[in-house]
């Protein structure tokens, strides 16, 4: 197994974890926790949630103008996905003046339908949208050797849980085709929702942003476990590494370095601090160019 890995001390190192953990950790006590955007699939040059959603926002502007006076309604109406990005990147260096005006448009984007009929308009999207640069479908942007890592480490007893920024209920149509993870062992970002005859509505009050410190808290509120093996990529994915690395027995934190810019993308922004653990708090770092045989699967 792991044949997509190059042999080297990353492959090593998650071989060595699992036999250990197999030894000496209870089966129910195994849990690995896994970000999604940029460790489990693309998330350059922007989110595949965020075209989900600028088409949304654009859709609301061609049905009412006055919209593209404010950002990031004039973003969406122009197809500037930079404005976007610039805003991500902004957030993780401790700047979320962008951020705060993208979350209400986001909120809003989808408010008061049923969720069957969220999960349907997201279905929709990916069923037609394509990656705008690697020209492949969204749901064949995941990344081949963690989709491996997944079922290696469920044959070491392990239950595998998506723990991601992203919208929970944009990932949930798709995690369990893509990545074999089924929607109850997703945890990611969501909006309020309310009842009312018979179903479930959306609504535009925000309920979890799961990223940074909240990540851990939100594991310990749906698994009631402490990881002891997880993967991130990013500055928001620091305190669920920290979090799986203080277990008492054996455990691996893995940050996933986006450096193929051949077969993927070249980038640190937004991942700098998490990247600096990998020296000070013995994390293993996963060289995208030089530990993966190949990044997509054909």
């Amino acid at each position: 197994m792991l044949e997509s890995w190059t042999d080297g001390p990353t492959k090593s190192a998650i071989v060595e974890f699992a036999e250990r953990a197999v030894n000496s950790v209870a089966p129910e006590e195994r849990v690995a926790v896994f970000d999604n955007d940029g460790t489990l699939w693309c998330e350059k040059p922007a989110y595949i949630q965020l075209d989900f959603l600028v088409r949304r926002i654009a859709e609301q502007v061609a049905a009412d103008p006055a919209l593209a006076a404010e950002q990031p309604y004039t973003a969406a109406a122009s197809g500037d996905l930079a404005w976007f990005g610039e805003a991500d990147t902004k957030h993780y260096n401790g700047d979320d003046s962008d951020l705060k005006l993208l979350a209400g448009a986001v909120l809003s984007a989808n408010a008061t339908i049923t969720t069957e009929e969220h999960a349907a308009r997201v279905n929709a999207f990916f069923a037609d949208a394509r990656h705008p640069t690697l020209g492949r479908a969204y749901t064949a942007c995941g990344y081949a050797p963690m989709i491996e890592l997944l079922r290696y480490l469920e044959s070491f007893g392990f239950t595998n849980y998506i723990v991601s920024g992203g919208g929970r209920d944009f990932m949930r149509p798709v995690t369990t085709a893509m990545y074999g993870v089924p929607p109850e062992r997703v945890i990611g970002s969501s909006v309020g929702l309310i009842y009312q005859n018979g179903e479930l509505l959306t609504t535009a009050q925000p309920e979890f942003l799961n990223d940074g410190p909240v990540k851990p808290v939100r594991i310990w509120g749906r698994v009631g476990r402490r990881p002891i093996f997880a993967v991130g990529n990013s500055n928001g994915d620091i305190e669920m590494l920290q979090y799986a690395m203080a277990a008492s027995g054996p455990s691996l934190a893995m940050v996933i370095h986006h450096d193929d810019a051949d077969r993927e993308f070249a980038y640190t922004a937004g991942a700098e601090k998490a990247l600096d653990h990998v020296e000070t708090s013995g994390w293993t770092r996963v060289s995208m160019r030089d530990d993966w045989r190949i990044v997509f699967s054909d």
